[in-house]
């Protein structure tokens, strides 16, 4: 993903699916489009037990060590 909108949400309360249902609602609000990938941070996934990677809804839910934790990269995935 090479365009995408960066969200921060760094609420220990708030379950990693309710962050990116969040960004997700906001991301097609914002550019109508619906977002099918949001990469984070592998410390993140441990909100999700037993996730190491999967879906949210529609999304997929990736790691990546170059997202700082309590941020999601959320968007479109490429089309090769």
């Amino acid at each position: 993903m090479k365009v995408g909108m960066l969200w921060f949400d760094n609420d220990p309360r708030t379950a990693l699916n309710a962050k990116v249902n969040r960004a997700a609602d906001y991301y097609q609000q914002k550019y109508g489009l619906i977002p099918d990938m949001c990469l984070v941070h592998p410390t993140m996934l441990g909100e999700l037990p037993g996730l190491v990677e999967g879906c949210v809804g529609k999304v997929a839910v990736r790691p990546n060590r170059a997202i700082l934790p309590g941020h999601l990269w959320i968007g479109n995935e490429d089309k090769k």
